[in-house]
């Protein structure tokens, strides 16, 4: 979740009556609670990645990528060593992908990657 924001409109503490796990019970309903209340969605991790891969293997990388729900923004030539695919790619996607690339490229391809932002899951 993110922007959320709790506030304890009340609440006491008796040596007999009060416990950890009251409070967090007590928490945890709240929470639930205002979840429904809100209509949550489930995000997920998407990453920026950069593959660059000889000239040869590009239209089956970017028709892999779409496969994965990635979306790419754009290409760049390399010059003498091929070309740069610049995509967006949900993470879960991507948890084998450079042993996937290198079965894609022959060995010759590779990638980076780094955190962009979260995304609503699709339905």
């Amino acid at each position: 979740m993110v922007d959320i924001k709790v506030t304890l409109v009340g609440g006491k503490t008796h040596s007999v009556d009060s416990s950890d796990a009251a409070f967090q019970a007590a928490g945890a309903l709240a929470l639930r609670e205002a979840a429904a209340a809100a209509k949550i969605q489930l995000l997920e991790p998407v990453s920026s990645v950069v593959i660059s891969v000889p000239d040869d293997y590009v239209g089956a990388v970017m028709s892999d990528l779409s496969g994965r729900r990635g979306r790419v923004n754009g290409t760049n030539a390399i010059e003498g060593e091929g070309t740069e695919i610049l995509a967006e790619v949900p993470d879960q996607e991507l948890l084998r992908y450079a042993i996937e690339l290198r079965a894609l490229t022959a060995g010759t391809g590779h990638f980076r990657r780094s955190y962009l932002r979260h995304e609503p899951l699709p339905k």
